[in-house]
């Protein structure tokens, strides 16, 4: 492995002008092919195997003309005070809303309030039910501004009018937290190197990686039916890992400058080593994310593959393009310990004697931290462990829930929507069930239909139960229940399973299936099919890496103490999103206007996500633990030595990802703010709490039995040679034979490299 990256490293920067040319070429390629796409819209939300799903399906099959992946608005009038919406005045109003909206190509049908019973029992506040033609993300934009100008017709007329539904359902917005997210990047960049041309490497890397993948998600989300959220989701990893690898890449490349190697040759060594830990770090991220689709859920597959794609680009961005812009950048980049005359190198040159003297006599705070956990492993283990379980109790009261307009902020029409629906029609009213009675194997489908009326009115918690509606065959009629409970209540869950529940005798007495669905179905389901999964999905996801580390490191215990120590981040991380937004613990610094159930898919999707990250900084900072080790350093020793080289580095890699990942915190989006929050608390816990102490405490009470591997293990699995060994024994022979500089090995052709291991 390292020999191969070492070669492709030094074609890079010998042919930066080809290499180059490449990537500006895709970005291009991708850009254009992105501007003339349609826009993304939502996703369609499907989760086969589900009985909320089966009736949906069953829906579209015997209701043809119901359009039920057509867009929806529910139009709500509020009477002024001491007023009812029956009065002729309002009523005259609400009628013409009615009529105008009832206008355009793309609607299929307006329901008028006073015809459908859509009026409080108060009188105070009624709606209008809108269906259009097309999903609301594909409506034209004249259709939602006859939407907007007929409701604002009405507010005018004095009564007071807002708009729910998915018809003026906007794309989400981040704000300027991505932009300082990435501002903050920088700054950590420029002190980490003390470059600016060094720190704007990573950036732009990122940039470009990130531009590619997510106009190529642009480009085919019509064709793949990818929603919104899921390019806002792998830019947002997309951006964090292309900085953190490209970070490492050009780290290892000014400490190669600094051994006194020739640019060409440093850039090579850099990849064939930093460059070895980036692919499998990406590896793992890949793993994690693709195995996403274990899970069975199509949008949360897409949402995966589509950001493995992008890890993908900023792992084959770090070993090509970071090689070639350092070409580029020629002398701009300094060797490590020097600065730039504009951050102040100058000074730095005058004062190198005494400043040598003084490093020599001070460790840098990663040694000195290294050597205060190797002197008190246990009580660091004990202090991490301990903390870490502390932030994960919250986890146990997780309650999940898909979001609907009851997530969205109270400055939303749709927000104000659904909160008048609940104050004039009760709590369930924004949560129907909808009940479909499959009768086409009874003998008396009406029958059956009456039957299952009877049965679901007599269950507790039922607010509301309408009358069988029926196809134009007879055979398949819809029942709406409204819960007397709000949709997100274990009460409104426990009547999902109670209607269930009478359905199955009701199929032993006439032959008819009882089928619930609606967005409260959908979510018991979903809670169930996420819970069904997460096992299989953690083993094969950790089983995996698992087998990836041992290959990586030669060991047994390293890796299960890397996937031990992301369970305790990741159980931490989803403690703290629901102390946040669950529980509503600072939620006003997050920018969460009121407590809700956390977005069903978002746990399982940050666990592949935090999984990936967790191993990325295991092998950043192990490797170079390992790579001590092997070279004849004890244990506790090479450990100090991993933090001399490593953690800085890591560090600000860590900052860094926080920064990207807390900047979309700002988001509108419930699920993406959450993810956002979610990601940026588990890097902290992980590199910092983890990887920075429990790590390092566990390898030194290990001591040698961390690096133990069986023998017959060890000759079975392939040597990947990570650590750069082969390259060393190849610079200490090209040392010994006399060429132009410290490790020039320019003069030597492929049949010379004899001592590199291969892959």
């Amino acid at each position: 492995m390292a020999t191969f990256l070492y070669r492709l490293g030094r074609l890079a920067f010998r042919r930066r002008h080809f290499v180059a040319l490449i990537w500006v070429a895709l970005l291009t390629l991708a850009g254009f092919a992105a501007a003339s796409a349609h826009t993304a819209g939502n996703t369609s939300f499907s989760v086969p195997g589900t009985e909320a799903q089966k009736a949906f399906d069953l829906l579209e099959q015997r209701f043809p003309g119901m359009s039920a992946d057509g867009g929806t608005a529910r139009v709500v009038f509020k009477a002024p005070a001491g007023e009812k919406m029956t009065d002729a005045a309002n009523k005259d109003t609400a009628q013409k809303t009615v009529d105008a909206l009832g206008e355009g190509s793309e609607v299929a049908s307006v329901a008028d309030p006073y015809k459908a019973d859509a009026v409080s029992k108060d009188g105070t506040i009624a709606y209008a039910s809108v269906k259009y033609k097309v999903p609301g993300m594909e409506l034209e934009e004249g259709t939602r501004e006859a939407l907007e100008e007929a409701a604002q017709d009405a507010r005018d007329a004095g009564l007071t009018v807002e708009v729910g539904g998915d018809a003026l359902q906007a794309q989400p917005e981040t704000g300027a937290g991505e932009i300082i997210g990435i501002a903050v990047a920088a700054v950590v960049l420029v002190i980490t190197f003390g470059s600016l041309v060094a720190a704007g490497l990573p950036l732009l890397t990122a940039l470009i990686g990130v531009g590619i993948g997510v106009s190529a998600i642009t480009a085919l989300a019509s064709a793949l039916d990818l929603g919104s959220t899921t390019s806002t989701l792998a830019s947002m990893i997309g951006l964090a890992v292309g900085i953190d690898y490209a970070l490492f890449v050009v780290s290892r490349y000014r400490t190669e400058l600094a051994e006194g190697r020739e640019r060409e040759e440093a850039a090579g060594r850099a990849v064939g080593t930093a460059g070895s830990a980036v692919v499998f770090a990406g590896l793992t991220v890949v793993i994690a994310l693709v195995g996403l689709s274990v899970v069975n859920i199509p949008m949360l597959t897409k949402m995966g593959v589509a950001a493995a794609g992008t890890v993908a680009i900023a792992v084959l961005i770090a070993l090509t393009m970071i090689p070639a812009l350092l070409g580029y950048a020629g002398r701009r980049v300094k060797p490590a310990g020097e600065k730039s005359r504009l951050l102040g190198g100058a000074r730095a040159a005058r004062k190198a004697a005494s400043a040598k003297a003084t490093k020599a006599a001070k460790p840098n705070m990663g040694t000195r931290w290294a050597k205060f956990v190797v002197r008190r492993p246990i009580a660091v283990l004990l202090l991490g462990v301990v903390g870490l379980g502390a932030a994960a109790v919250p986890a146990a009261s997780m309650e999940l829930g898909i979001g609907d307009d009851s997530s969205l902020p109270t400055s939303t029409t749709q927000r104000r929507a659904y909160d008048l629906l609940s104050d004039g029609f009760g709590p369930g009213f924004n949560g129907p069930l909808v009940v479909v009675v499959d009768a086409k194997a009874s003998d008396d489908p009406d029958a059956a239909f009456t039957e299952v009326t009877d049965r679901i009115k007599g269950l507790e918690n039922v607010a509301t139960v309408t009358p069988a509606a029926p196809n134009e065959a007879g055979d398949t009629a819809t029942i709406t229940v409204i819960p007397a409970s709000e949709p997100s209540s274990v009460t409104t869950e426990d009547l999902v399973h109670a209607i269930r529940d009478a359905g199955t005798d009701i199929k032993a007495d006439t032959e008819a299936d009882v089928l619930v669905t609606g967005t409260t179905a959908m979510n018991t389901d979903i809670a169930q099919k996420l819970n069904d999964a997460l096992i299989p999905y953690l083993a094969l996801v950790v089983g995996l890496a698992f087998l990836l580390l041992i290959v990586v490191f030669r060991s047994i215990l390293v890796p299960l103490k890397a996937a031990l120590g992301f369970l305790l981040s990741v159980m931490a991380a989803l403690g703290a999103v629901v102390a946040v937004f669950q529980w509503g613990w600072m939620a006003d610094l997050v920018g969460v206007d009121e407590t809700r159930p956390i977005v069903a898919i978002m746990p399982i999707f940050m666990i592949g996500v935090v999984f990936g990250l967790a191993m990325d900084y295991e092998v950043f900072l192990v490797t170079r633990m390992r790579e001590a080790y092997i070279h004849g350093e004890k244990p506790s020793q090479a450990v100090v030595t991993g933090f001399n080289h490593g953690a800085r580095v890591v560090t600000a890699a860590a900052v860094i990802m926080i920064a990207v990942f807390a900047g979309f915190v700002g988001s509108s989006e419930a699920m993406v703010k959450m993810i956002g929050f979610g990601l940026a608390i588990a890097v902290f816990f992980d590199a910092f709490i983890v990887r920075m102490a429990i790590v390092p405490a566990v390898l030194a009470l290990l001591g040698k039995r961390a690096w133990w591997l069986p023998k017959w293990l060890d000759r079975v699995l392939p040597n990947v040679d990570v650590e750069g060994e082969g390259l060393r024994m190849q610079g200490d022979r090209a040392h010994s034979s006399g060429p132009s500089g410290p490790g020039d090995v320019r003069g030597a052709g492929p049949g010379e490299e004899q001592g590199l291991v291969k892959v």
